[in-house]
């Protein structure tokens, strides 16, 4: 445009020269006079044009803002607004091609979420339902869109257990029956319930999932483990039973009986070893609620050392403590047992009671070689043992006695070799 503008005024300038040699100051101001007017409207063309760009690029972002990245522009010229344009369209194609990434990835969500045999419900602080899978639809509203309802008017009509676990709070399971059904065909679920702020407002996203399938098939695994186990320690014990009833009579019958007293020894030792191996069984499966009772830690613990060597680390809490004695003294001599059975030197064979601010803890500690990660993963699963005689019902019960008075248990392998099993026991 400014070599144009030039030219023009060269051109302008020539013409009067010819015609005025000798007035110089006349002819520049007859070119500025012509000149002007043309670079004004010549600017204002080209600035029309860049004002309109600029009004489009404006538009774009806009709808950039909106999240419509179709849009894009278009400058005939080869200079630095052309690559300004060339550079905003390539940035619209890459939010385009995001944008197409992330409705697809949206949609694969949706499909998996919607499709989940879990049931999902997020609730707003207010009470509407938000969002409901499909799951949810039949559970709690015969398949039909949720969306919008109230989950108070939603829960009207579902069962007394639900109401009920979501009363209680927390996670949790329920069991479900409708009215008339056999036992067989009760349900299980296990709710759980999860806080977080949405948007700046606070919501609650449920999850109801059926496990009675899963239930029953971990049911018949365990029963098909339990028989295992019985048949095995059965066979065990009456196999060398019938030989030695079978050894005893042939004695007998050939007068030789200075041999009796020995093989009927031995079948007393085995009659007993199943009979405690029976009842262990049935402690285990019959398990009452413990009855608390608040007690001092000096003679219970004085009581537990007649029955079983330990080393007392420390001097026990003087504050009473709830729990019943008969069963924590059977879950600590469990312990206490397979610490022992561990390997461990007995004077490495110790017990620690300590006063914490949630309760109480107890720590029983051996110099043994401690569990594998797999051991310990398995370890208070019932009847899962690595000894060639155990039960594995040992720890299994101990878990059973501290969670029954609102505790718990944990397994640690110890620094420098060993095993720490600590029980935790509420305040009572």
């Amino acid at each position: 445009m400014v070599g144009t503008l030039l030219t023009v005024g060269i051109l302008i300038a020539l013409a009067l020269e010819h015609f005025l040699p000798n007035n110089h100051g006349l002819v520049i101001a007859i070119c500025l006079l012509c000149v002007l007017p043309i670079s004004i409207i010549t600017i204002r063309a080209e600035l029309e044009r860049m004002l309109s760009l600029f009004r489009a690029l404006t538009g774009t972002v806009t709808s950039y803002k909106d999240g419509d990245f179709s849009f894009s522009l278009h400058w005939p010229q080869n200079d630095e607004l052309s690559d300004l344009v060339a550079a905003h369209n390539d940035l619209g194609n890459v939010l385009r091609q995001q944008r197409l990434d992330l409705v697809q990835r949206e949609l694969l969500l949706d499909t998996m979420v919607q499709n989940t045999p879990v049931a999902m419900l997020l609730v707003s602080e207010s009470g509407p339902i938000v969002y409901a899978n499909l799951a949810a639809r039949q559970l709690l509203h015969q398949g039909r869109k949720l969306e919008g309802h109230n989950l108070q008017e939603i829960l009207t009509a579902a069962s007394p257990a639900l109401l009920e676990a979501l009363a209680r709070g927390g996670d949790g399971l329920f069991t479900t029956r409708e009215a008339g059904a056999d036992i067989d065909e009760e349900e299980v679920y296990h709710l759980a319930r999860r806080s977080f702020h949405l948007n700046g407002r606070k919501h609650e996203l449920l999850l109801l999932r059926q496990l009675t399938m899963e239930l029953r098939r971990q049911e018949v695994q365990t029963w098909k483990k339990v028989i295992r186990v019985i048949s095995h320690e059965l066979n065990n014990s009456l196999a060398p039973l019938t030989s030695l009833a079978h050894s005893g009579a042939e004695l007998v019958r050939r007068g030789q009986t200075e041999r009796l007293p020995q093989i009927l020894a031995t079948i007393e030792e085995r009659t007993r070893h199943l009979e405690s191996f029976i009842l262990g069984y049935a402690r285990f499966a019959k398990l009452p609620a413990p009855r608390l009772e608040a007690q001092q830690w000096a003679p219970f613990l004085d009581q537990l050392s007649e029955q079983v060597v330990f080393r007392l680390i420390g001097e026990p809490p003087a504050e009473a403590c709830a729990f019943d004695p008969a069963q924590l003294e059977q879950a600590l001599l469990n312990l206490l047992k397979n610490a022992h059975e561990s390997g461990s030197p007995p004077d490495q064979v110790s017990l620690e009671v300590r006063q914490l601010h949630e309760g109480v803890r107890l720590d029983v500690q051996d110099r043994g070689p401690g569990m594998s990660d797999a051991v310990l993963t398995n370890a208070l699963v019932p009847f899962y043992s690595t000894k060639r005689s155990g039960t594995g019902l040992g720890l299994a019960l101990a878990r059973e006695i501290a969670e029954a008075h609102g505790g718990r248990i944990t397994l640690n392998n110890r620094d420098g070799g060993g095993l720490t099993v600590t029980i935790i026991l509420p305040q009572g």
